[in-house]
């Protein structure tokens, strides 16, 4: 048998505002390399509201990823005991991530040097989605 293993992102509605297309693109602001590959919308006949994302599917470097608007207001959101590992070659693209996501989120682990990176950091985007980042 053969698996493959994919992060599935579900967006809680916000005041009845879809949230996935606003983290696309942030996420498209803070990585130089992401590329949406799949893209479906609900249409008027729902469940969802008419335009926002049924699945998306999104490509951050090598790793795939998928979205969704979820349909209805769920009594959980995000964790930061799931979050999506980036690892970096280049300071300054590590640097912009960080800063992108960074704005409107919270920092779990400020950038910095640890015993175990030369750089690195843990946050929670805008839309509570919990990254860390490292320098390789």
């Amino acid at each position: 048998m053969t698996a493959t293993v994919t992060p599935f992102l579900m967006f809680n509605p916000v005041d009845g505002q879809a949230q996935a297309d606003r983290a696309l693109a942030l996420y498209a602001s803070a990585f130089p390399d992401v590329e949406v590959l799949e893209m479906t919308r609900y249409d008027a006949e729902g469940p969802g509201a008419a335009g926002s994302v049924q699945k998306a599917r999104f490509r951050i470097g090598a790793q795939e990823v998928l979205c969704i608007d979820s349909p209805i207001t769920h009594a959980f959101t995000f964790t930061p005991s799931a979050s999506l590992f980036v690892e970096f070659t280049d300071t300054a693209a590590l640097d912009h991530a960080y800063a992108t996501l960074a704005e409107g989120g919270g920092v779990l682990m400020p950038l910095d040097a640890y015993p175990f990176s030369p750089r690195y950091a843990w946050l929670a985007d805008r839309f509570g989605v919990s990254w860390q980042l490292g320098l390789a």
